[in-house]
């Protein structure tokens, strides 16, 4: 699979990896018929992987924020954007039905098969492989994680940046959306007093309206910036 970084000695542990429940219609004559079991060991693998690398580099939080920090990396939503960076919903094994309603686009799946991925390249190599493979793939998102700007709640911020200065009124419109049903695009505005404060997009509304927060905070910072100068 390209963009991976890691080549399989045993190809048949990467097709598991890549092999959804659905595929062999819920049969459970082998456990190793689909991704499960991998998955199952690939959680393991990032708990311990992010938890080592958080302890090592950042020897003054504590516990707590440890503990916080690795929540925010190791779940669906970044398992789910790194697996389509890769693309690996293009390399998935799936029923039919499973990828007519949208399975290949689905974060829960891709999320799984990122966790399974893992687990295969543990088995087929050792644990320095994995190690090396989640690093190099979650550096970016480390980096955001020990910051606090993953996963921002922009909605929540702009609405208070907005009732700092009186303003209360906060409205999301979707201007359109684009795509077939099972990977639509929305686009989206926020508005506050008539006025547009930003635009987002994203594969679901919740995305692309967050996006927007995030782009009428830019706004508001730059307008802040201009009125102190």
């Amino acid at each position: 699979m390209p963009g991976l970084g890691y080549e399989f000695h045993n190809a048949r542990l990467l097709e598991i990896a890549l092999t959804h429940s659905s595929y062999h219609n819920g049969s459970r004559e082998s456990g190793d018929l689909n991704n499960e079991r991998l998955e199952f060991l690939g959680d393991a693998l990032f708990d311990a992987i992010i938890s080592e690398e958080l302890y090592r580099k950042h020897r003054n939080l504590e516990e707590g924020r440890l503990t916080k920090i690795r929540a925010a990396i190791v779940c669906e939503e970044s398992l789910a954007v790194c697996a389509k960076k890769l693309k690996v919903g293009a390399y998935l094994r799936l029923s039919r039905g499973e990828e007519s309603g949208g399975g290949r686009q689905r974060n829960s799946i891709l999320a799984d098969a990122m966790e399974a991925i893992v687990a295969a390249i543990y088995l087929d190599g050792d644990w320095e492989a994995a190690r090396k493979a989640v690093l190099h793939h979650f550096a970016e998102t480390l980096e955001l994680a020990a910051s606090g700007k993953l996963h921002k709640d922009y909605k929540t911020a702009l609405q208070e940046e907005l009732q700092k200065n009186g303003d209360a009124e906060i409205r999301y419109t979707t201007d359109r959306e684009e795509g077939p049903d099972h990977n639509k695009t929305f686009y989206v505005s926020v508005w506050s007093k008539g006025r547009k404060l930003g635009e987002g997009q994203g594969h679901s509304k919740k995305e692309a309206e967050q996006k927007a927060a995030a782009a009428g905070l830019q706004q508001l910072s730059e307008e802040t910036d201009k009125n102190e100068v």
